[in-house]
């Protein structure tokens, strides 16, 4: 296995403390410490020989939760650490305009001579998505199979069919439902056209000085493009459309029958698209994991951590438990129409779902392998709990897991 250590870059604070300093994400000093947080402990992930560390997307959060990674702070990060790859897991593609996006990656990809990668998400937080995508009147989602979600996905693929293009070595034209390029399709008026025709891609310009095709320049350092990844992934529409455009998917379902249900549709759907696979191959699982003496002791780490109160209280409202449901829920709350109450959200059902490996370095061992020898997944995501757990704590964790697990799965 390969294994990413997955931020939620958070302001360092307790519960209290966000209470007292509200909002905290006006001080600055937090975001001094939750920067220099996040270097160490990928300097100390890059040590013990994890592959990569990666963020997500969010923005607006004004207490501090799970703060959105740009360019910017992959950037920061990779130029601190010597040769662990950083990359955003991810874009939320409908709140980008293709043609910036397409420029960031290739610049950052160019800058770091390879040490990122892409990853894709849809967008699920109102928040900020209906924000930034107000222009083209997409809205964000929870995969409900609504409206909503039918444009969310339209224009996410639209974003992404753009991005295969601009990395091609040919000028190409693009007319989509949201975008086209050259905007508008009849031409772009090129005062410089003389030049362009004489020291540009032939068939950028036309006879009359117009730009008719486009090529995105600089293209990324990795050829034909850096790898690429889908976000926490809990469908098998999703995963399926994964495996028919070459991605890996993180997948969020951990009950190991659906699990194992979702790597083999992504295996048989990848044979179709001509790419013969190994069971696990080219997928990757998100888990939470906490090492301690005893269950109790790793089950409190849990509580104080992202799993307790932050999934609770935040995570909860998005239906990210409707994930781990168990066989009973469906007699009191038929899914689709009932959510689960949040009482019956806690650690323990995640850890009975398989999402949450807690107890001893021994004990998370059998986790681990039970979950290796159903899937073989090629990618382990780690739910990191930096800005909940004191740092020290997350580090003795990673090292722990670098000295007593990693190693068994390299």
């Amino acid at each position: 296995m390969k294994f990413m250590y997955f931020f939620l870059p958070t302001l360092p604070a307790t519960m209290d403390e966000r209470r007292e300093l509200r909002p905290i994400a006006m001080q600055p000093d937090r975001w001094q410490r939750m920067i220099e947080e996040v270097v160490e402990i990928s300097q100390l992930a890059e040590d013990v020989g994890f592959d990569a560390v990666c963020f997500p997307e969010h923005h607006l959060h004004s207490e501090g939760l799970e703060i959105g990674s740009l360019p910017v702070l992959t950037q920061h990060v990779i130029h601190n650490t010597k040769r662990i790859k950083v990359g955003p897991i991810g874009y939320v593609l409908p709140g980008w305009n293709p043609l910036r996006l397409a420029l960031e990656i290739a610049w950052l990809d160019q800058l770091t001579k390879g040490r990122t990668f892409v990853g894709f998400a849809r967008g699920y937080q109102t928040r900020w998505l209906n924000q930034m995508a107000q222009l083209i009147h997409v809205g964000a989602t929870v995969s409900d199979k609504s409206e909503t979600d039918r444009i969310n996905r339209e224009a996410f693929e639209e974003v992404f069919r753009f991005l295969k293009l601009a990395w091609g070595d040919e000028p190409f034209r693009f007319k989509g439902k949201y975008y086209e390029y050259p905007h508008p399709q009849e031409g772009t008026p090129w005062p410089a056209h003389e030049w362009t025709r004489e020291f540009g891609f032939p068939g950028e310009v036309d006879e009359q000085g117009r730009i008719q095709k486009i090529n995105v320049v600089p293209k990324p350092y990795q050829r034909p493009h850096p790898p690429l990844f889908q976000a926490f992934s809990i469908s098998e529409e999703t995963v399926r459309w994964c495996a028919r455009e070459g991605i890996t998917p993180t997948i969020l379902i951990s009950q190991p029958p659906l699990l194992r249900k979702l790597v083999e549709a992504y295996q048989e759907e990848a044979r179709k698209a001509g790419r013969s696979l190994k069971l696990g191959e080219s997928v990757g699982v998100l888990r939470a994991l906490y090492l301690a003496d005893n269950k109790e002791q790793a089950r409190k780490l849990a509580e104080d951590g992202i799993c307790g109160v932050a999934f609770r209280k935040f995570f909860y409202h998005f239906g990210f438990f409707e994930a781990w449901r168990e066989a009973e829920d469906e007699a009191k709350y038929p899914s689709g129409k009932v959510m689960l109450p949040a009482e019956e959200c806690n650690v323990a059902r995640m850890e009975r779902a398989d999402f949450a490996y807690l107890g001893t370095v021994g004990e998370v061992r059998r986790s681990m392998d039970a979950m290796v020898e159903n899937v073989h997944p090629e990618w382990f995501v780690w739910q990191g709990d930096q800005g909940f757990l004191p740092k020290d704590e997350v580090k003795r964790q990673i090292e722990t897991f670098g000295k007593e697990l990693l190693p068994r799965y390299k």
